[in-house]
């Protein structure tokens, strides 16, 4: 599987909301920030409902090896590199999310990364220096850290809002390791010690910065809420869906039954023939080949390519008579 988010960072290089707000039980947000979110935007708001043809099994970023784990917990844990769409604009124009700015020296075995202000955990932890030095000891101290970030031996955080990774080797490819969904940043509080130092997640619930929180996990599945506090919305990247259902269906053509029958918006990895199948249905599309064919219904907007683990805040759904 491609590593996610190169084309993203790739991308994002070159550069320097959306939803009705609903009351649900154990979410956060002042009235100015409910207001604020409640634009009118045609699919604003609703429930998006992903086919997945496993069960995710594990929460924790860095433990995340399928796919379905990477695309549940990717919604709730953000990396410090990435790049964004705006719901309801053109997906080709991104933003870039946790780390505002970042440049390397010492021929690229140093890089140093400026933090977006005003950034808070779910749990309401500030993103700051020390939270990332947390995620970058652990990453430093388990097997999982160090395969994924190969030759960081040393972090800090010269002044508030920076933090410097040194690296026993030149990596030019530094920053896409970071937009990996397996990089993403955990609440210091979450971390199991608080410290990093060979830390789990701890805690499911609140630990992320992401633009979705857990709301329930079963064997049938997880259901993710809007995030009312999440930074991004008062910078119009949304999210655009109050709640997103990602639901286990093992078999293949189950998933595209649900699909054509309109009980799910999302069914992943089609094979050839069912994607053919799903083609020839003038109310569904399918994007991208082989095993990781999307089919979606033509109401979701927003994904755009099969082979990448997306962030779904950009991701909206149509009424009927709407673009």
């Amino acid at each position: 599987m491609p590593r996610p988010g190169a084309r993203q960072v790739r991308l994002i290089g070159a550069l320097a909301a959306a939803a009705a707000s609903v009351a649900l039980a154990g979410c956060g947000g002042d009235d100015a920030r409910r207001t604020q979110a409640a634009l009118t935007s045609p699919g604003t708001g609703g429930t998006l409902t992903w086919a997945l043809a496993g069960r995710p099994g594990e929460l924790d970023p860095l433990l995340a090896a399928s796919r379905w784990d990477q695309l549940v917990t990717r919604q709730i844990h953000e990396p410090l590199v990435e790049a964004l769409a705006r719901p309801f604009r053109d997906p080709r124009r991104l933003r870039r999310g946790l780390a505002a700015f970042w440049h390397k020296s010492a021929g690229g075995s140093v890089w140093t990364f400026r933090l977006r202000p005003d950034v808070r955990f779910q749990d309401g932890t500030p993103l700051n220096g020390g939270a990332v030095l947390a995620n970058a000891k652990r990453w430093r101290t388990t097997p999982q850290g160090r395969a994924l970030l190969p030759g960081l031996f040393a972090a800090d955080s010269p002044r508030p809002g920076l933090v410097r990774f040194q690296l026993d080797r030149r990596d030019p490819d530094f920053p896409e390791r970071l937009s990996s969904p397996r990089t993403g940043i955990v609440s210091p509080r979450a971390l199991d010690p608080h410290s990093g130092v060979e830390a789990k997640l701890g805690r499911q619930l609140r630990s992320g910065t992401g633009a979705f929180e857990l709301r329930e996990s079963d064997r049938g599945g997880v259901v993710l809420a809007r995030n009312l506090d999440w930074w991004g919305t008062g910078r119009d990247l949304g999210p655009a869906l109050d709640q997103v259902e990602f639901r286990v269906v093992e078999k293949g053509q189950d998933r595209l039954a649900l699909l054509s029958g309109g009980d799910v918006q999302v069914a992943e990895a089609l094979t050839p023939s069912l994607a053919t199948e799903a083609r020839s249905d003038p109310l569904l599309e399918v994007i991208g080949d082989g095993a990781s064919a999307l089919g979606l219904q033509r109401s979701v907007r927003g994904i755009t390519r099969a082979d990448e683990i997306p962030s779904l805040s950009a991701v909206w759904l149509t009424r009927v008579g709407t673009g």
